[in-house]
């Protein structure tokens, strides 16, 4: 089976008995050859193969007889180095994996020369473990006070934690019964005795226990007695890590006492607090209800303005209308007085027209006298010119009469208009002010139901926090009476 693994240079009966016991040990020659690996190691590395190659992508358990030692290293000149100049045993550790393993190298030498290595590979998880379980030990040394006692009951060890609480040295207690540190009459009762029993059959025990320290001296533990198993799970020895809480109890002691010295007045400053609370939260409820109503009643006043502003805005809005139509209608007076004024104009050069038909009438009428028999019909023709020259004037002055008239009834609805503008414009105005100042109380209004509201609300919150009040100091009481049971249950 190990043909595989060596190359035959040791005789044969120790290669035999290499094969054979249970360390992992690898044989390399002077120039770092691997020449032998017992079956252990093989083991072992073929378990480890497949992680190897992560970090060793060229490893080959089943080519490494033959192969150098270089294959282990990632930086094998350093190892070379080392290896050469190795004139001792030499002790490393390497992951292999998951797995951690203490190598110890020895020189091989024959008549004074090296002539190989013998490599022995070991697992260091126990010795890991053993170096945690050391500091988590000393850790604990540190804080707790810790004694080592035996299966009978008889102090092993006790670190200075445990010396300094109790008052001893350790040369005072090493091998003394545990009952040098409990009271007299405890030492010889059955609960002692069924104590030590139950950690003789490996059973954990832990509470807060009352001992004697030297000179007598009343001592207050908070403990935890271990017992430790072998492999068979017996029992070897106890140990027991433990906290001195005799302040502690001195406190609680203390506790007690002012308690019962001050119970009655604590208890009636609670009940007159309870008193006053129980009054505070009537009249806190009362105002809550109180002032609930005054803010439902702004809350009414509020809505009544809002309706109010909302009229008032209609009529401003209809005031402006009016206002609009009667500026409408004054221009619309202005227009027709322009229109007459411009009549004026018209009835004028009429006028001027039938002065100069008259004018020609008679123009005509003369030189028709001077022309004899043959300006009679010239004449006739003058005449009915001139007549009608007449009836447009007299046609004129009808018109003009008529257009001074519409002139001044113009310029009195102009007027009247002039006198409603100026009527409509001061209530427009007077309706302005009045919807500004309704809307500002409305505001004014609502800010006040809305404040009312909060503080209603925080009546309410107030009535709520004194009846809380009310139950805490209740709670206070029932917690200051369970203080005082509890203070007794603790001294005892």
């Amino acid at each position: 089976m190990f043909s595989l693994f060596r190359r035959n240079r040791s005789p044969e009966s120790q290669i035999l008995a290499l094969g054979s016991i249970g360390a992992k040990v690898m044989i390399a020659d002077a120039d770092f050859n691997i020449t032998y690996m017992n079956a252990s190691l093989v083991a072992l590395l073929q378990e480890a193969e497949a992680d190897m190659r992560k970090e060793l992508p060229q490893f080959n358990v089943a080519t490494l007889i033959g192969s150098n030692i270089d294959i282990f290293h990632k930086m094998p000149s350093y190892q070379r180095t080392m290896l050469t100049a190795l004139q001792k045993k030499h002790s490393a550790t390497i992951t292999l994996g998951e797995r951690v393993l203490d190598l110890l190298v020895t020189p091989l030498f024959s008549d004074g020369r090296k002539t190989g290595f013998a490599v022995e590979w070991f697992d260091a998880k126990e010795r890991l473990l053993n170096l945690d379980y050391a500091a988590q030990m000393s850790a604990i040394s540190r804080s707790q006070a810790v004694i080592e006692l035996s299966v009978d009951g008889n102090v092993l060890d006790a670190n200075a934690n445990f010396l300094k609480a109790m008052g001893y040295t350790l040369d005072e207690i090493r091998g003394r019964h545990h009952s040098l540190f409990v009271d007299p009459a405890y030492r010889e009762s059955r609960e002692y005795a069924a104590f030590w029993d139950s950690l003789k059959k490996g059973e954990y025990q832990a509470s807060q226990y009352k001992r004697i320290g030297k000179n007598g001296r009343e001592i207050w533990i908070e403990g935890a007695y271990n017992p430790i198993l072998d492999r068979l799970g017996k029992v070897t020895k106890i140990v027991k890590f433990a906290t001195d809480i005799t302040a502690q109890i001195d406190l609680l002691t203390n506790l007690k006492t002012l308690i019962d010295q001050n119970f009655g007045e604590i208890d009636l400053a609670i009940d007159l607090s309870s008193s006053e609370a129980g009054l505070a939260s009537t009249a806190a409820s009362e105002t809550s209800s109180n002032m609930q109503s005054v803010a439902e009643s702004a809350g009414q006043l509020a809505s009544s303005i809002t309706e109010i502003a909302s009229s008032m805005a209609k009529s401003r809005s209809a005031t402006e209308s009016a206002f609009a139509q009667t500026v409408a209608v004054g221009k619309s007076t202005e227009t027709l007085a322009s229109a007459t004024q411009a009549m004026n104009g018209i009835v004028g050069l009429i006028r001027n027209v039938a002065s100069q038909i008259n004018l020609l009438a008679l123009n005509a009428t003369i030189e028709a006298a001077r022309a004899g028999d043959a300006g009679k019909g010239f004449a006739v023709v003058a005449s009915e010119v001139k007549n009608l020259a007449i009836q447009a004037s007299k046609a004129t002055d009808q018109i003009s009469s008529e257009i001074e008239s519409i002139q001044t009834t113009s310029a009195a609805v102009a007027a009247s208009l002039g006198t409603i503008r100026d009527a409509v414009t001061s209530v427009r105005e007077s309706v302005m002010l009045t919807a500004s100042a309704v809307e500002e109380q409305s505001a004014v209004t609502k800010t006040m139901s809305g404040t009312m509201h909060n503080a209603a609300g925080a009546v309410t919150t107030v009535s709520a926090n004194v009846n809380e009040i009310t139950a805490a100091v209740q709670q206070a009481a029932k917690a200051v009476a369970k203080t005082k049971q509890a203070a007794m249950v603790l001294v005892r």
